[in-house]
């Protein structure tokens, strides 16, 4: 299992936001390329990255802050947010992205997330965002009429590198992750699934390494406030791989 730190970018700044919600937004640092040099000295393995403002635009728009990380880490970064067709795909991964997440367009057009898994092997993962079980778009300004499971099963032979499900209802607001939810999901298809959105204490962390389901885990805002311990996290997840 990996433990993913989050920078989501909103106006080239790092924040946090509540239930994907942009007017609830909390600043934690002015300057990205620090706060991932700041992750990857505390030993995280692979940092998650959200353009926020590109996911309502739909191209990228915070190209700037994400080229600046990649200038300071050496550890590999996954990038969501606007990326909606080939061109902007092949775009981040010529620049040293290592996988891109498909959002929005996975649910609009499924061609592009096969066509692109099939031309970049295990560098695109989907990204699935559930309001009540139907999966949001447009930066979760929308939500859909169809569930994650439907969208999930469209790739399971697409060779998709991993679904991303994000629950919005419990998203920047520290309630513990949809465990449950989040498994049924992972029980049901063949691709890896990432736990995102709520992410709370080390009893997160506990719960998921004992459902040994999950490839992974985002953690947001619990890291920037203290709740969660990087140090304790990641010895966790260490010693159950070892065992």
């Amino acid at each position: 299992m990996i433990l993913f730190p989050a920078i989501d970018l909103k106006n080239g700044q790092c924040v946090r936001l509540e239930q994907g919600d942009m007017a609830r937004a909390t600043v934690f640092n002015l300057n990205p390329a620090a706060q991932a040099q700041s992750f990857a000295a505390q030993g995280f393995e692979y940092l998650h990255v959200v353009d926020l403002d590109g996911a309502f635009a739909g191209k990228p728009v915070n190209a700037d802050a994400v080229e600046a990380m990649l200038k300071t880490i050496k550890i590999p970064v996954q990038l969501g947010g606007g990326i909606r067709d080939l061109a902007t795909v092949e775009a981040w991964l010529d620049k040293g992205i290592t996988r891109v997440i498909i959002g929005t367009a996975a649910v609009r057009d499924p061609e592009l997330v096969k066509s692109a898994a099939k031309k970049f092997p295990g560098r695109v993962a989907v990204g699935l965002d559930a309001r009540d079980g139907k999966v949001a778009v447009e930066g979760w300004a929308e939500t859909s009429q169809v569930t994650v499971l439907e969208i999930a099963k469209r790739f399971e032979d697409a060779g998709v590198a991993a679904i991303i499900f994000t629950d919005i209802a419990r998203d920047g607001l520290l309630k513990g992750l949809n465990l449950e939810a989040t498994i049924a999901l992972a029980d049901a298809i063949s691709i890896p699934v990432i736990a995102s959105g709520g992410l709370a204490s080390i009893e997160d962390v506990k719960a998921m390494l004992r459902a040994k389901k999950l490839a992974g885990a985002i953690a947001g805002r619990a890291l920037y406030d203290g709740r969660l311990d990087p140090a304790a996290a990641l010895t966790l997840i260490r010693d159950a791989r070892r065992s």
